[in-house]
């Protein structure tokens, strides 16, 4: 069963899309398994680039099936958006389908994340407010709208309605006025209309793939310090984007997963609030955030850069039973004569080697770290190990003797062919 699961390492943001891209056409199925319109994936392709929040990134190669699976909730204006741009850049893509069991993401989610953000004043959690937070709150409180309700048009009204009144009750405690429910109906039964086609019960086309041998990409977003579990809560998301995730999110089960993939960047980077050890807040950080375009798909906000954490990366390795690494943007820390990677904390006086699952301990900890000798040159231009520099592969090496886990790919640059791999073994189990 070749199948595996890409999944961000560290907070996200740590270009799963290009190697998605990179994989998917080795794949039959790339399946994406949590999280909506929060997420960005961009794609860069002889020289066009492509910008993904809810299609699958593998659906730019025409033979491959793109799923945006149950374990999603989706934007339905969104996501035709997001299909037209597509579609204008490159009119052959690969086949598109939408689970039944995702959920729906209407205008009053994004809304009630707007005030509920605005509510909790200093202690904002920084949402990307585009209602996923909410959306998965009436997925648990079993008041959500499945894709499957949506489409169907003698079940969608009456669905509709109902939650729109109960709504628009909590909309009144804010001091907000009703949302329009005949306006919102003709809106989005046109959606509905046009997104029917693609709509499936998708858990048994993962499945017969799956068990039919067939090469199956999960394809994750944000990160693992993201999970609702265990990320650092609260500031994460309101899915699973580890590989735990992936079962949750598509229909299979653990056993079936033959590979996992965590994708982490050189060095350490997280938007919105929450912990952070390593962040630099000074002219390396500003550096950093400069030359590697530090921000982000969706909101266009600047991210927070720090030095790579070698303590939270090997959590994730074990964490998520990565096979390998993916280490992107490697290119971006050329020119530093010398590059730190922390290697442990103190907390209150005293040295650990772990991640705290208290957050707010979390936030106290000071980053003991290890200095190693910086490189310089263009890596953009390397296609294999040994034309990178000594340093650069020492700094690879120092990573899979800490975390206990190869490099599997390398990424020198965020074009397609940019790319290095190193344990072919590691990505399909052969």
């Amino acid at each position: 069963m070749p199948t595996l699961v890409i999944v961000g390492a560290q907070w996200g943001d740590e270009a799963k899309g290009k190697l998605v891209d990179v994989l998917g056409g080795e794949a039959e199925l790339v399946v994406r398994y949590s999280g909506g319109n929060n997420a960005g994936h961009t794609v860069i392709t002889g020289g066009q680039e492509f910008k993904f929040h809810l299609i699958p990134a593998g659906i730019l190669h025409r033979d491959t099936t793109a799923i945006v699976g149950s374990g999603m909730v989706v934007c339905p204006k969104g996501l035709l958006e997001e299909l037209d741009r597509t579609l204008a850049q490159k009119s052959e893509l690969g086949t598109l389908i939408i689970s039944s069991a995702a959920h729906v993401v209407f205008p009053y989610h994004r809304m009630l994340d707007s005030l509920e953000e605005e509510a909790r004043g200093n202690n904002r959690i920084g949402t990307t407010s585009r209602g996923i937070g909410p959306a998965y709150q009436d997925k648990v409180a079993r008041i959500g709208i499945r894709m499957g309700e949506f489409v169907d048009p003698n079940v969608f009204p009456a669905r509709f309605a109902e939650v729109v009144k109960v709504k628009n009750q909590l909309l009144a405690m804010f001091g907000k006025d009703p949302l329009d429910l005949d306006a919102l109906l003709e809106e989005y039964t046109a959606y509905a209309e046009r997104l029917r086609p693609y709509v499936k019960d998708t858990d048994p086309i993962v499945q017969d793939a799956v068990y039919g041998g067939k090469r199956v990409l999960f394809e994750g977003a944000q990160g693992t310090f993201l999970d609702l579990d265990s990320g650092t809560y609260p500031y994460v998301t309101s899915s699973h984007p580890t590989t735990g995730g992936a079962c949750l999110g598509t229909g299979i089960g653990p056993r079936m997963i033959d590979s996992a993939l965590g994708v982490c960047k050189a060095y350490t980077t997280r938007v919105g609030a929450g912990p952070f050890p390593t962040e630099l807040l000074d002219d390396v950080g500003e550096w950093i955030r400069q030359h590697g375009k530090e921000y982000g798909t969706t909101t266009g906000r600047g991210r927070r850069c720090g030095w790579l954490d070698l303590v939270m990366l090997r959590h994730s390795c074990r964490l998520n039973s990565l096979s390998g690494l993916v280490v992107t943007r490697l290119d971006i820390l050329s020119g530093f004569e010398t590059v730190k990677v922390a290697t442990g904390y103190k907390l209150d006086g005293e040295e650990i080697n772990y991640v705290p699952t208290n957050t707010f301990d979390f936030e106290r900890v000071e980053p003991i770290y290890t200095e190693l000798k910086g490189w310089s040159g263009d890596l953009r231009k390397c296609r294999k190990l040994e034309d990178l520099p000594v340093e650069t592969r020492a700094y690879l090496d120092f990573m899979e003797e800490y975390t206990q886990t190869p490099p599997a790919i390398l990424s020198v640059g965020p074009d397609r062919d940019e790319t290095i791999v190193l344990r072919p073994d590691l990505i399909w189990g052969a």
